[in-house]
């Protein structure tokens, strides 16, 4: 007889009361197997990642000093992530073995490479960081701008300010004698 069938015909035979504590416990036991296995998992995910990391150190190395858009380095959450810059990092797909260099823009995320290899990745890490440095290179070389020539705001001839003010002031009175004289009456 199989262990499933031994056990329900034990529960039958000896017909005790199922304890709540007993099944927490069990409860727990299977929870703990679990948790194991997702830490073991991400534990694996992160020492790829440090892989990935270290083979990436020839490359950044030779980045000069005086560029700051990369900020590399291996963020720790719930899952795990090796940061290039601001919008691209690689992660880990879902079989934790191949490799996902993706790039967040205002679109959504883009995945720029995914490989199993280390050295895939690490080429397609180099033509982004070689993209991002010429774009750099770009925005800063700017062309002189010319300023536009100030136009002075035509000005207005105080006469027709004065006709203007002259002609509601005399409309003004003229409203006030009428109604006076209908008052009057």
């Amino acid at each position: 007889m199989s262990d499933a069938q031994n056990t329900a015909s034990d529960a039958i035979g000896d017909a005790r009361p199922v304890r709540l504590r007993d099944a927490l416990r069990q409860a727990r036991i299977e929870a703990a197997d679990r948790t194991g296995v997702v830490v073991d998992l991400r534990d694996a995910e992160v020492a790829r990642l440090e892989i990935l990391n270290e083979a990436l150190d020839p490359l950044f190395g030779q980045i000069p000093d005086n560029i700051d858009l990369f900020d590399r380095g291996i963020s720790q959450g719930e899952t795990p992530r090796l940061w290039i810059d601001v919008v691209a990092h690689v992660l880990m797909g879902r079989d934790k073995r191949i490799y996902r260099f993706v790039q967040d823009t205002r679109f959504g995320r883009i995945v720029l490479a995914e490989s199993h290899d280390v050295p895939v990745i690490v080429k397609a890490v180099a033509d982004y960081v070689a993209r991002r440095m010429v774009e750099r290179e770009h925005a800063l070389v700017a062309t002189p701008v010319v300023p536009p020539v100030a136009k002075k705001p035509r000005r207005r001839s105080a006469f027709w300010t004065f006709a203007l003010g002259f002609i509601l002031g005399a409309a003004a009175l003229f409203g006030l004698a009428l109604f006076a004289s209908l008052r009057s009456l």
